[in-house]
């Protein structure tokens, strides 16, 4: 068997059996559920059903745009998901018994709602959810003013979907801040507790820490006085974590080290629970105080010049600043932060969304290709159904909306699990139905669960979920008097026809990842270039964080490229390993670099300050010219060596007058010169073996 078929079954086998665990909160999928189902019952029973349908399927078609975050941006969101819901269907409902200009609009919201990918995943729902509704209000069209009332009704649907999602905001304003905040602080605790630590680990929180910054200081941020005590714990979040990493670099007093370990994660995960419940942190200034008293008790006789002194002087600090600022983010947290509110980094300040949009339009752009892939794809396939007269056909444009995605893994993935499925549907809503009493309230009733399915699955397991939306919608459709047995059958012709094409689509015209997969590396190395840059200004800190959260974007952006790529059939072996080699070394070169930042923190004037600048300067020199040379493919150039000035600024340290700040910064610059020497000789290498892998293979006589 090939490795391209063999590839090709692994990733099959994945899809279908590869389940992640649920991150939707219980309440989240009841009150999506309440959105949908209640309109329908209450239709039911005052005798406007069409009305109840129409205001259930605005619900059903805006729920995945509830997402976590800040109340307003939660707002914000379902209200633009909604009228692009209400505008599609207008659309759909007024032209869409004229072939020519429903091609149009279609081939219009296709490229447009594509193009919306490059303002994440959120925001190209909203594209999706608009594709939908223009196919399934088309194939109904209707009069201007039967056409008004419709979309005003699923305008309706999703602006009840947006009441159910911010109806505790007068009971919990900071409620998603707090829970983001908690769940950082909870992650610091478990990385506390770790005992052991490997350098080829990822740095802890990186995504969690991500999520939290657009949380707390994002563009739909609350404001407040509590929201300034917000911003100071998600700055000292940053600052234990780097002590924490630091301290595993410590050499000598291990005890000590795992005592106080154990007494810092006490703290953390009382500030968690103070956080998720809002009240005042009792328990954490407890554990607090145990921690102090074993920091007088175990440091006794040592000076913060020490190195276990100064980190575990340093974290007590920060965690006794995070006990007092918990109390100022409870429930008095409006009458008591001190601190002036925290601006968003410029690294996280987007430019405006129509100079984003302009970037795009380049064939270069995965956006603009998957826009126009989305645009021909719809197009074509809302033409075939028309032109065949398929029953229930708006399935098919409908299907190829919702498999078609930015890269090849995720279109067959999301094509597969669509196909299997819908078939998994047929049988359980065949079964259902058989099997239940013929009434409305029963059958409202296993739509309900159903949904909740659905929206508790979704981003566990897609096949599973879409086998319960399969029912969801029959049963929907059913109450309008659509036969449940037609109804599936012609789901599940319609659904394996509209994947077949958007994968066919894919494959017309692809945007393979491997073709980016450099360039999404280089920029990570450029980011860790810039990073040390930063940290050659120790009196620049505010450079440090955002040079640290710059590290943290590319990161997150290079390995889901990584992710894209190994899902894509015929990779090339060599460029795989050199992609995993590079993001597994960039992981050592990050703890080191954020072990450097701690000790920056900890003390006011390094030994040898001068020299231990110009050695960073030239390590970040280093990396930029491997950065380039990686995104050329091209073998580095000669660089000065930096082994041999870490021995010259280690030989300088040895003569310093405070020895254990010296001895610890010797460890760190040998550190990063094995970090930076290894990703050189990775960087070095890719060429040649690409090239080796390009000869042709010569049969041995």
């Amino acid at each position: 068997m090939s490795t391209q078929a063999y590839s090709l079954r692994t990733s099959v086998l994945q899809s279908l059996t590869t389940a992640k665990r649920p991150d939707v909160p219980l309440w989240v999928v009841v009150r999506n559920t309440a959105a949908v189902v209640l309109p329908l019952a209450v239709g039911y029973m005052t005798g406007h059903e069409e009305a109840g349908l129409a205001i259930g399927a605005g619900a059903l078609d805006t729920m995945f745009s509830d997402q976590p975050g800040p109340y307003r941006q939660r707002l914000t969101q379902l209200f633009l998901a909604s009228l692009a819901a209400g505008a599609a269907s207008l659309c759909g409902f007024l032209i869409g018994g004229n072939l020519p200009l429903i091609l149009i609009a279609m081939a219009a919201c296709g490229f447009f709602g594509g193009l919306l990918v490059v303002f994440g995943t959120d925001i190209a729902r909203v594209g999706m959810t608009s594709m939908i509704l223009l196919v399934i209000t088309a194939a109904t069209p209707t009069t201007v003013n039967n056409a008004l009332i419709g979309a005003g009704l699923i305008f309706s649907g999703g602006l009840l979907l947006a009441l159910f999602s911010i109806a505790a905001w007068p009971l919990q304003r900071y409620g998603p801040e707090r829970h983001a905040l908690a769940t950082v602080y909870r992650g610091l605790a478990s990385f506390a507790k770790q005992e052991v630590h490997n350098d080829a680990d990822a740095p802890a929180l990186t995504d969690a820490m991500t999520t939290l910054q657009q949380t707390l200081l994002g563009r739909h941020h609350a404001r407040g006085r509590a929201m300034e005590a917000f911003a100071v714990l998600l700055e000292l979040a940053e600052r234990v974590r780097l002590e924490l990493i630091a301290m595993t670099d410590m050499r000598g007093a291990e005890g000590i080290h795992a005592m106080f370990r154990g007494d810092a994660a006490r703290v953390l995960d009382a500030i968690a629970d103070a956080l998720e419940s809002g009240d005042s942190p009792e328990q954490a200034s407890r554990a607090l105080q145990t921690l102090q008293a074993s920091e007088r008790a175990l440091l006794d006789g040592k000076t913060r010049h020490d190195s276990v002194a100064a980190h575990i002087h340093a974290l007590s600090g920060q965690l006794a600043a995070a006990v007092r600022n918990a109390n100022w983010a409870g429930t008095t947290g409006e009458e008591r932060a001190e601190t002036a509110e925290t601006r968003l980094p410029r690294v996280l300040r987007g430019s405006s969304a129509l100079a984003t949009l302009r970037a795009n339009l380049t064939t270069h752009s995965v956006a603009f290709r998957h826009a126009m892939r989305c645009a021909v794809c719809l197009t074509i396939a809302l033409l075939v159904s028309r032109i065949w007269n398929l029953p229930h056909g708006y399935w098919l444009p409908m299907t190829a909306a919702i498999v078609l995605r930015p890269d090849f893994a995720a279109t067959f993935n999301f094509g597969l699990l669509r196909v299997v499925g819908t078939i998994l549907g047929l049988l359980l809503t065949t079964a259902l139905l058989h099997f239940t009493r013929h009434d409305f309230w029963t059958h409202l009733a296993l739509m309900a669960a159903l949904c909740m399915a659905f929206r508790y699955l979704a981003t566990a397991h897609y096949g599973i979920a879409v086998a319960a939306l399969t029912g969801t919608v029959v049963i929907l459709l059913s109450f309008e008097g659509v036969n449940s047995g037609d109804a599936v059958m012609d789901r599940v012709i319609n659904t394996a026809l509209g994947s077949g094409m958007a994968l066919l689509a894919y494959v017309a015209w692809p945007t393979w990842e491997r073709g980016r997969a450099r360039a999404a590396l280089s920029e990570l190395l450029s980011a860790y270039a810039d990073y040390l840059r930063a940290l050659a200004r120790p009196d620049r800190r505010e450079a440090h964080r955002e040079a640290r959260t710059a590290v943290r974007t590319a990161r997150t952006n290079a390995q889901a490229s990584l992710e894209r790529m190994r899902g894509e059939p015929a990779t090339p072996v060599v460029l795989l390993e050199l992609a995993n080699n590079l993001f597994l070394n960039s992981n050592r070169l990050a703890r080191t670099a954020m072990t450097l930042e701690a000790l920056l923190h900890d003390c006011d004037n390094l030994p040898e300050q001068a020299e231990v600048t110009n050695f960073i300067e030239h390590a970040a020199s280093n990396l930029h010219t491997l950065a380039v040379a990686l995104r050329d493919n091209k073998v580095p150039p000669s660089t000065p060596d930096l082994r041999q000035l870490q021995r010259s600024l280690y030989t300088l340290l040895a003569m310093a007058e405070d020895k254990a700040r010296a001895e610890q910064l010797g460890r760190i610059s040998d550190r990063l010169v094995d970090n930076v020497n290894t990703l050189a000789h990775v960087v070095g290498r890719g060429p040649q073996e690409s090239a080796a892998a390009q000869q042709p293979l010569v049969n041995k006589s």
